[in-house]
């Protein structure tokens, strides 16, 4: 099953804090198999752990957190939409930074709804869906 929601970063780390009660409880409503992250995503939450070794905690909320949620190989199909989406964004002179553009390329390719706190920063990209469930 294609899931119909990729999870930003930031929504990720929300989830991993348990900051945003309704956030969870929406999660919480759906089906699991509708649900994803990027591999792209998940480089970015093992990335904000190895930066912190002092904390343990934290460690062991986002081995949890990556364990219950499916992640999306990157694959050549969206390495392909990366390309063309991000010569777009610069063309346009509107670049997103190229973690955000991967992200976003990723829910295009797997035609998913992006969640994330980020809106006006992903409402620059034609056809990509987004909503803040933050």
């Amino acid at each position: 099953m294609t899931p119909r929601f990729l999870l930003d970063t930031d929504i990720c780390s929300y989830v991993i804090k348990g900051s945003h009660p309704a956030l969870d409880s929406r999660l919480r409503s759906l089906n699991p198999q509708q649900v994803a992250i990027s591999a792209v995503t998940r480089a970015e939450l093992r990335f904000g752990v190895a930066l912190r070794p002092e904390s343990p905690r934290l460690a062991m909320l986002v081995e949890s957190f990556l364990q219950t949620i499916v992640t999306l190989p990157w694959d050549a199909p969206t390495a392909d939409r990366y390309g063309t989406l991000r010569a777009m964004l610069r063309q346009a002179g509107q670049p997103i930074g190229d973690h955000d553009t991967m992200i976003a390329a990723h829910a295009l390719t797997v035609n998913a709804t992006l969640i994330t706190h980020n809106l006006a920063h992903f409402a620059r990209i034609n056809g990509l869906s987004c909503a803040d469930w933050a």
